[in-house]
């Protein structure tokens, strides 16, 4: 059984709140998510966007919050594996039941807001999520199909390129990419831009 944390003090937004649900640290959230995950993929997947959380959480001026942040990424998918017709549904019975922050679920479920879950991602960090979430997937694949098979050397462009082909990645939704860009006022190529740099500033991306 994981002990989480039981109480803290967190900045979500513009105010500080005494939290006294359990909210896990990055690496407890790593151990929950491979509690539920056996494949390497999914588990990949989950530390991948931990990243990428973190780093927009620094990005954005959430530097207080980067543990906050990158334990959503890491849970986002929690229940995908082993129930992915309930995705975003499960996963927040699972949370409830180890007493887990209900912030953490809201943002969590957040990102299959049209697609599994009436719950619309508010803060900015859940409309990152909901934005790098897909965006993350179709970069990995891209880089997969480089000769350095890395993101090291990747630019936007090929992102752009590869986003224009729907046959490729087409379970990565460019729909769900644009969308989360629209919801954030970004360009769509700043949001490329933004988690390319992300993902080749992470200890975990080849």
């Amino acid at each position: 059984m994981i002990d989480f944390h039981s109480k803290c003090v967190i900045q979500y937004g513009k105010k500080k709140t005494e939290v006294f649900e359990m909210i896990p640290t990055p690496e407890e959230a790593l151990c929950l998510l491979k509690e539920y995950n056996s494949g390497e993929f999914h588990i990949q997947h989950g530390i991948i966007v931990g990243d990428v959380m973190r780093w927009f959480a620094e990005e954005l001026g959430y530097g207080d919050e980067a543990d906050f942040w990158q334990t959503v990424g890491i849970l986002h998918d929690l229940d995908f594996e082993q129930w992915p017709e309930e995705h975003c549904i499960k996963s927040q019975e699972l949370m409830r039941e180890k007493g887990i922050d209900e912030r953490i679920i809201h943002a969590t479920a957040s990102h299959g807001y049209g697609i599994t879950v009436d719950i619309c991602p508010e803060h900015e960090m859940e409309k990152v999520l909901f934005a790098a979430d897909e965006l993350t997937g179709l970069i990995g694949a891209a880089a997969l199909m480089r000769p350095s098979k890395s993101v090291s050397d990747m630019e936007v462009k090929s992102i752009k390129k590869k986003f224009k082909d729907k046959k490729f990645a087409a379970g990565c939704s460019r729909e769900v990419i644009q969308l989360g860009a629209d919801r954030l006022g970004w360009d769509l190529g700043v949001l490329m831009e933004r988690t390319l740099k992300a993902m080749q500033e992470s200890p975990n991306v080849d």
